[in-house]
């Protein structure tokens, strides 16, 4: 279909001679798509893989024809982990419209009124500038901290209540997670995709992750079971109960309903994987490139200091007043694209794409790290540059090709809860610290580490007190 020559194909090579060390995958794929076009597709075995590399591939695909290409393909490894359900990896069709539309609904419900998480997410900063504060001037690893925000508040929203720190059982399921998607992508365990009675094998990792799978479903079903034990239909405290709730609802009318507390489990897990690593890497590659650009971070802080002052905790409702502090989260998210190559999609159907033909079943890989550093549209990509974002007014300017949380019906249906964690906690942050990197410490790749998410390879930070 869009094949390279061998010509082309060793032009290729000679252009990947610069880099002195091998390519990570969302670097690789937009190399490709330099080469050889905005649509091309490459083969695992005879399975088509299509990537999408600018910002026009990517709409007419995901929004133009969002009912051929908002299937997922069935990956072996991840079919066994989630069981097709919940709503991040589950097939597209009746059954996932009805389970997105509830939880997008109830997530929206979060932003809002009663049980808005604002106060619980100024709440939790106030944990992390405690901690913070234990560190005195000495450089520290922002990571730990940072990531225990995080999941505090998806623990908030998921299960209305925050842990200690070091509570341990909190402390156990943040490590078992982590290990869990650590294994994902081990070579071995990749070998499920190809034969998948490998998982079930007595040993090594693949016993691990089978171990790892038992303790979190116990350690989530015990807390979904406690919820029904204390539910109260007329005060629904958090997004279980709330599903709960749901759940009841629809055995009234519906016994065959997809509603029901396996599949809770599986959507709670949705928002720790997908909530939790994509919201802590965007604090914390904002916290790098401020520290890396300390002009940048003045800014930010003498419009908290005008809007806000250095007292009283921030509020959503300031956001409107401060275009500089959005815009720079903005450019954060748009130079590290936290998920740079989406999660795959699958064409449900043959189809004609930008003037190619797409097989049913063809893999497809929306490149946002590709749309995030187009050189037509985005003028010196590669620099950090947040007043793009404002117009000659100063006034923030809402860009359509800026997509960090995708665009079609897969978008990311916890878009305006990260967003209120990412603004409210790095005011937080800004209005209390000074952020500086240690003078003699060396500057990571700013590639990021690539993953299921984008993550900053590992840096030590100083936070001096304002």
């Amino acid at each position: 279909m869009m094949g390279a020559s061998s010509s082309s194909s060793t032009s290729f090579r000679k252009s990947l001679q610069r880099f002195q060390r091998p390519l990570a995958p969302h670097l690789l794929l937009t190399e490709l798509g330099r080469a050889y076009g905005n649509l091309f597709s490459l083969f695992v075995g005879s399975r088509p893989i299509i990537v999408l590399s600018d910002f026009d591939t990517v709409r007419d695909a995901l929004v133009n024809q969002a009912e051929v290409f908002s299937d997922r393909p069935s990956i072996p490894l991840v079919a066994l982990l989630t069981k097709k359900m919940g709503v991040v990896f589950a097939p597209y069709g009746p059954i996932w419209r009805k389970q997105r539309r509830f939880s997008h609904s109830t997530l929206r419900h979060f932003g809002l009124g009663k049980h808005s998480l604002e106060p619980k997410i100024i709440e939790e900063s106030k944990y992390v500038k405690g901690e913070i504060l234990k560190h005195g001037e000495e450089p520290f690893n922002p990571f730990p901290i940072i990531g225990n925000a995080v999941s505090n508040i998806i623990c908030s929203m998921a299960f209305g209540r925050r842990f200690d720190y070091d509570d341990i059982g909190f402390k156990t399921l943040l490590r078992l997670i982590s290990r869990g998607l650590e294994i994902t992508l081990n070579n071995q365990i990749l070998l499920v995709n190809i034969c998948p009675w490998l998982y079930y094998l007595p040993f090594g990792c693949f016993r691990e992750l089978r171990q790892i799978e038992l303790d979190v479903t116990a350690f989530l079903k015990k807390i979904i079971m406690q919820h029904r034990e204390s539910l109260d239909a007329q005060n629904p405290r958090d997004f279980t109960d709330m599903y709960l709730l749901h759940v009841d609802e629809e055995k009234k009318t519906n016994s065959e309903s997809s509603f029901n507390e396996d599949y809770l489990f599986f959507i709670i897990a949705d928002l720790f994987i997908a909530g939790t690593d994509t919201t802590s890497n965007t604090l914390l590659w904002s916290l790098l490139y401020l520290s890396l650009h300390p002009q940048e971070q003045k800014k930010v802080q003498a419009e908290i200091d005008l809007v806000i002052g250095r007292e009283r905790p921030p509020s959503l409702a300031d956001k409107a007043q401060m275009p500089f502090t959005e815009a720079t989260i903005m450019e954060v998210q748009r130079m590290t694209v936290v998920v740079p190559l989406s999660i795959p999609r699958m064409a449900s159907e043959t189809t004609k794409l930008q003037g190619y033909t797409i097989p049913k079943g063809s893999v497809i890989i929306p490149n946002l790290w590709s749309v995030h550093r187009d050189p037509k549209i985005w003028e010196k990509p590669d620099d950090f540059h947040p007043a793009r974002f404002l117009d000659e007014n100063g006034q923030l300017l809402k860009k359509e090709t800026f997509i960090p949380f995708g665009i079609g019906r897969r978008v990311c249906m916890g878009e305006q809860l990260a967003k209120m964690e990412l603004f409210l906690m790095l005011v937080s942050l800004l209005q209390t610290f000074t952020f500086q990197f240690p003078e003699d410490a060396k500057k990571p790749p700013m590639e990021g580490r690539f993953g299921l998410t984008l993550a900053p390879f590992p840096y030590n930070i100083i936070a001096l007190k304002r």
